[in-house]
């Protein structure tokens, strides 16, 4: 006879499985062999290092090189108190994620996607839109800021060989949105793990490359005057405070956890624990030194892209370019493997509407949808970038809409809600705070970063050249 901690144990995952099971339940468990979203792109192969190569390039990316721009308006030790703080809460917040999934799994219930997690867990049919809109909100948003930075490398190396060169910032997005379409047609997210470890070693060498490209243009006679003063209107603060917060939040943040678990195979249990330690590793490695570097040179005038800062329209620049010529480069490069990971989701949502499970994966049926789908996607993705060049506004906004729910409070709710810590607990207190905390962070700077937005939006012009800090 089992005791009553083993019942208790037991029943929930029984109860969920039975609801799971029922015929008109919105949760019902669809036919692995019969989806071809599941089948084609999210292909359960991997090894749990390949779970880290797809980890550190949906979070180490360029985008760490607005740090700096972060820090100037936080200051230096509320800076780095948010970005110690929002690496602390995400790596638990992900250790949690990978629990819930764990704990699915072992009930027969393997969750593949996060807006069917949520759903199943929640019991709300009404969360399983909300995901999907918050994760589009994330992809596409994240698809829209790889291929601009990607054309801002290269018109940062085109202006410096070609100073009065006619092309313009829209014409090298073009450039990347044809590759990117190319690349589109990788099949699935397992297919990318060779490119995301090559994604890995480029982040950290562009990284260092910037650090040292930072200390030459902090030691040298041409060094801007350093200030690291706030705004002086203290709405003005608090209003960059926040849009600073949001961006860190977008920068260690993922959204896809459970889609990156799923490439695992199966049993997944334990092994994107491992994933995670990989990737925080190199995050510790990245991070801080880009932050710090950048910050130190340029203070309160730091751009949303540090390259920019070293390479400046005017004047001399900062750096030699045969030093930051080969971190352009690099950064060039893993912006493909970015743009690819954050489509995946887009693309399973695809293929599993467009596809036939019956037929191959390279089918002249499944493959014709295929090509003209995720090229459709790659091209609006590409326009957008083209028109609205805002890539910092961008980071934050995505940040507070999308990453800080995905991240920051779902994974808090859903471990309560399977494991249910007792209410006398730490983890119960330390959960219901992180998403009572975060709820308030990610309203406010939705609201604050929407509204720089707002403002940087009356200084440009459309299918401008020049991206809007």
């Amino acid at each position: 006879m089992p005791n009553q901690e083993e019942l208790a144990l037991v029943l929930p995952e029984e109860s969920m499985a039975e609801e799971a099971a029922a015929p008109n339940s919105p949760f019902q468990e669809i036919n692995r062999e019969e989806d071809a979203g599941a089948a084609f792109v999210l292909e359960s192969k991997g090894k749990w290092y390949h779970a880290g190569f797809h980890l550190t390039t949906a979070i180490v990316g360029p985008t760490i090189l607005t740090l700096p721009y972060a820090f100037r308006g936080l200051g230096w030790w509320v800076g780095f108190l948010c970005l110690t703080a929002m690496g602390v809460v995400t790596f638990y917040s992900y250790y949690l994620m990978s629990l819930v999934l764990d704990h699915c799994e072992k009930a027969g219930r393997r969750h593949i996607r996060f807006r069917e997690l949520a759903a199943d867990v929640l019991g709300s049919g009404w969360m399983f839109y909300f995901v999907i809109f918050i994760q589009t909100a994330i992809n596409t948003g994240i698809s829209i800021g790889a291929i601009l930075l990607a054309g801002e490398c290269l018109q940062i190396m085109y202006s410096n060989l070609f100073p009065n060169g006619a092309l313009k910032l829209y014409h090298f997005i073009a450039m990347v949105t044809v590759i990117m379409i190319l690349l589109s047609q990788f099949p699935s997210f397992h297919s990318l793990r060779h490119i995301n470890l090559g994604s890995l070693v480029l982040s950290l060498a562009y990284t260092f490359i910037v650090v040292a490209a930072c200390i030459n243009a902090g030691a040298s006679k041409n060094a801007p005057p350093r200030d690291y003063s706030l705004e002086s209107s203290a709405s003005s603060r608090v209003f960059s405070a926040f849009t600073s917060i949001s961006i860190i939040a977008s920068i260690y943040g993922n959204g896809i956890l459970p889609e990156i678990q799923a490439t695992l195979a199966p049993p997944a249990a334990g092994k994107m624990v491992k994933g995670l330690i990989m990737c925080y590793a190199v995050i510790f490695l990245t991070f801080y030194s880009a932050a710090v570097s950048g910050y130190w040179v340029f203070g309160n005038k730091s751009n949303s892209n540090i390259l920019n800062s070293l390479m400046p329209d005017e004047g001399p620049p900062l750096a030699p370019v045969w030093l930051v010529g080969p971190a352009i480069v690099f950064v060039l490069l893993q912006l493909f493997a970015i743009g690819l990971v954050y489509s995946q989701v887009a693309y399973e949502i695809m293929e599993r509407k467009s596809a036939d499970v019956s037929k191959g994966i390279f089918s002249k049926r499944n493959l014709i949808p295929r090509i003209i789908l995720r090229s459709l996607y790659v091209i609006v993705c590409g326009f957008f970038a083209a028109m609205l060049p805002f890539f910092g506004d961008i980071s934050a906004v995505v940040g507070a809409i999308g990453f800080i729910p995905l991240d920051f409070v779902l994974p808090m709710l859903l471990y309560n809600i399977t494991h249910k810590p007792k209410k006398s607990s730490l983890a119960y207190w330390v959960n219901n705070s992180i998403i009572i905390v975060f709820t308030c962070v990610g309203i406010l700077g939705a609201f604050s970063s929407i509204r720089k937005l707002v403002q940087d939006a009356k200084e440009f012009k459309l299918f401008s050249s020049d991206v809007v800090d």
